[in-house]
């Protein structure tokens, strides 16, 4: 089977990953790497990309090759696939969650960058910090407004560089990003009450046509826990819509087997306001549950602030 992916160093990995999990099971596969929008523009936030917010800005192309049957299956970081997605696509397989953290790395405090630094309560005033991403923008904000936050683009290895170059005083990277590349640095792991991650964190999807060969092979991928947590933050976050990129963070961790925690918020563009739920549902009916969640969180005053960030 041919599997589609962008040609970065972290999604290459990924589609190794499943590649691998799937000669186990007696499939071979042929890696085949497509270029997306968001990988050709990286000289503006990705919430400028489209009239969409840039959301989707690394999926939409892998979309086309997938409908034209290019390609049979293909491999995203499941945070980057829209809510809304095309009626002849499933996705067939989520892997089981890596670290869902968002993680500080800062080098030795003199533009380093080998993960050895300061925490980030230690990090001085006025501290310049690289993210792409404006819900991590808005946390930082949040948890220290002393903070200058710089726009990051560009792979993970880039965002290295300009870390060791001393562009940044420190970066906000996914630790599964780290894990699946296997680099062994230092790093601080950021506190999900604090700084609750984007819907999906963590998790790799497998997408297939619907009723297709590739779907029925694949399916042996799917980690169940892992898809009721990722399907209740999607769940989550689609009620709140918007339709435009928003400091949102939505996370559900099984916990005691049959109950579910559920942490998502909104965020002001920058930080200085945010509405909370923070809930425990039962997996039975999760899926109604999650909806009732999502519809308190935008009743609290969630959905004054997607709306207002979709203004800007």
């Amino acid at each position: 089977m041919i599997i589609g992916t962008r040609g970065s160093a972290l999604a290459l990995a990924q589609a190794d990953i499943v590649a691998r999990a799937l000669q186990e099971i007696g499939t071979e596969t042929e890696v085949r790497t497509i270029k997306t929008h968001g990988d050709v523009v990286t000289d503006r936030p990705l919430h400028e990309l489209s009239n969409v917010g840039g959301v989707g800005a690394f999926v939409r192309e892998i979309d086309e090759h997938s409908l034209a049957g290019d390609i049979d299956i293909a491999v995203h970081s499941m945070k980057d696939i829209p809510t809304i997605r095309p009626e002849q696509l499933t996705t067939a397989a989520i892997l089981k969650r890596d670290p869902p953290y968002d993680v500080l790395i800062t080098g030795a405090g003199d533009g380093g960058g080998d993960g050895n630094g300061m925490s980030i309560d230690d990090l001085p005033a006025g501290a310049v910090i690289g993210t792409s991403s404006l819900r991590r923008a808005a946390q930082l904000h949040r948890f220290r407004s002393d903070f200058d936050i710089i726009d990051l683009r560009g792979n993970i290895n880039t965002r290295m560089r300009k870390l060791r170059e001393g562009v940044y005083d420190g970066i906000i990277l996914a630790e599964a990003g780290l894990v699946r590349l296997g680099w062994d640095i230092g790093f601080e792991r950021l506190k999900i009450d604090h700084f609750t991650p984007s819907a999906n964190q963590g998790t790799i999807a497998v997408v297939t046509l619907k009723n297709s060969g590739a779907g029925d092979v694949v399916r042996a991928l799917d980690h169940s826990q892992t898809r009721i947590e990722t399907e209740i933050e999607r769940i989550v976050i689609s009620v709140l819509g918007g339709g435009c990129d928003v400091p949102i963070g939505a996370f559900a961790e099984i916990v005691g087997g049959d109950r579910v925690r559920v942490r998502a918020e909104v965020l002001s563009l920058d930080g200085s306001r945010y509405e909370r739920v923070d809930e425990t549902i039962p997996v039975e009916g999760y899926a109604e549950h999650a909806e009732r969640v999502g519809v308190e969180l935008q009743a609290k005053g969630g959905g004054a602030l997607v709306k207002e960030a979709c203004r800007y």
